[in-house]
């Protein structure tokens, strides 16, 4: 039974996701690290549930274990300039067999339609062809990258015209030029490009790992650009190119980038169907902020003080009185859930400000989210003209003694106040100097 409210639960969680993304566009990157990897049959099952929910998808696979692998067996070494692969005739053939393999591969997994699959009664198109066209590097610091190339042009509306027809469009780590010619590129070029000329709402880098990690070895879960700039010069290889490639995306307009786990099951399901997500975002905008309060947030207030004011450390507020009073709250949003409330009640005639309502939610209680809150309303006082923060409480008077506030008594308060106390609750009063 356990089983069954838990499932109820998380379906009924991931559902304004799913209205959310469906028909939103998301760039995909697979590179040749993914494909190899044994967890790529659960990938595969989950880009294809993308695709049955509506979400327009392109894919964009690389091949670099898979062209090493071809070099070795014809006794060919691999060669680099600045982590760029030098790609002469000889190497540009091994990554010729290498991508189409891969892209024969992809498109046969997509195909998978056997009872009993997770992909039973799928019926998805995949088109791959020339959308990307390519220059080459030429000569750099002296050397002379040869069949190593760069974008050109991204060919835009071909591939909005099969994303609008409901294809997944497959693009791959090689471009073809006007003059006929082939060349090599860095998956991470064309993804990136890839999201930026479609105006992508996200752009997803599969990695070995779940997303960045900081010198103590902790997982970052959300980086701005500049943020994620100061990061890379302690990267290499792979790690590297993936979040240069997240910030170039943001840089370039796409909203946000996420840097997800090929080895961890369902990584790109978590990432886009839970609140707390998977792995690194690199975001422009603001993921999680403090703001004031809107009309908008009335139901997610009401929701988040509910059980608290039903163990009667809230008083109860109903959804006229908190309309109403609206205006004197600040929120802390999460990807559009309100986590956290505060309030700030104002007495006329008086230097003295309430500060009401202080909840943040069970689960988003680290970072000093609280803390946060308090600060937040502190500021609004003192730009009020208010030299003295009073709250009244009943079971939480130690974390606000902690953060400066001392005893006091009803004497204290506001004239308004103290006629409005209700001596069956029995609050506490607390009061801060600012």
């Amino acid at each position: 039974m356990n089983l069954n409210k838990n499932y109820v639960k998380f379906f009924r969680q991931s559902s304004p996701y799913i209205h959310a993304h469906h028909g939103k566009t998301f760039v995909i990157t697979l590179g040749g690290e993914a494909l190899a990897s044994p967890n790529l049959n659960n990938i595969i099952n989950d880009i294809a549930l993308l695709n049955s929910l509506g979400v327009r998808l392109v894919l964009v696979h690389g091949a670099r274990p898979q062209i090493e692998e071809r070099l070795r067996a014809r006794g060919l070494e691999s060669r680099f300039h600045n982590e760029i692969r030098i790609t002469d005739r000889q190497c540009l053939e091994c990554v010729m067999d290498a991508v189409g393999n891969l892209r024969a591969r992809i498109e046969s997994k997509l195909s998978l339609g056997l009872v009993n699959s997770p992909m039973h009664g799928a019926s998805i198109r995949v088109i791959s062809g020339n959308f990307v066209t390519a220059k080459p590097l030429g000569v750099i610091d002296g050397q002379n990258f040869l069949h190593a190339g760069a974008i050109r042009k991204i060919d835009k509306e071909a591939i909005q015209q099969q994303l609008d027809s409901g294809y997944i469009v497959l693009l791959s780590c090689l471009g073809h030029s006007p003059t006929g010619e082939l060349f090599n590129m860095e998956v991470e070029e064309v993804a990136t490009h890839t999201a930026i000329h479609l105006e992508a709402e996200k752009l997803l880098l599969y990695s070995r790992f779940e997303g960045v990690q900081d010198r103590q070895g902790q997982q970052i879960s959300r980086l701005s650009p500049q943020e994620a700039e100061k990061l890379l010069k302690n990267l290499h290889g792979e790690d590297r190119r993936l979040l240069s490639s997240a910030i170039t995306a943001c840089h370039g307009g796409v909203e946000r980038s996420q840097l997800i786990s090929y080895q961890q099951d369902g990584s790109l399901l978590l990432e886009l169907f839970t609140r707390d997500g998977s792995g690194t975002m690199v975001s422009r905008d603001r993921y999680e902020e403090i703001r004031a309060a809107s009309i908008e947030d009335v139901g997610g207030i009401l929701e988040l003080i509910r059980p608290l004011e039903q163990k009667g450390i809230l008083r109860r507020r109903s959804r006229k009185e908190l309309e109403r009073e609206i205006r004197l709250f600040r929120v802390i949003s999460l990807d559009g859930m309100i986590i956290g409330c505060a309030a700030i009640h104002l007495f006329s005639g008086e230097k003295v400000a309430e500060l009401a309502c202080l909840v943040v939610h069970p689960d988003y209680r680290e970072k000093n989210r609280g803390d946060l809150l308090l600060s937040a309303i502190e500021e609004q006082a003192t730009q009020q003209g208010m030299d003295t923060l009073f709250v009244l409480t009943t079971q939480t008077s130690h974390w606000f003694l902690e953060r400066g506030f001392s005893e006091s008594t009803q004497k204290s308060l506001p004239k308004e106040k103290r006629s409005q106390y209700n001596e069956e609750r029995q609050s506490r009063v607390l009061i801060k100097k600012l």
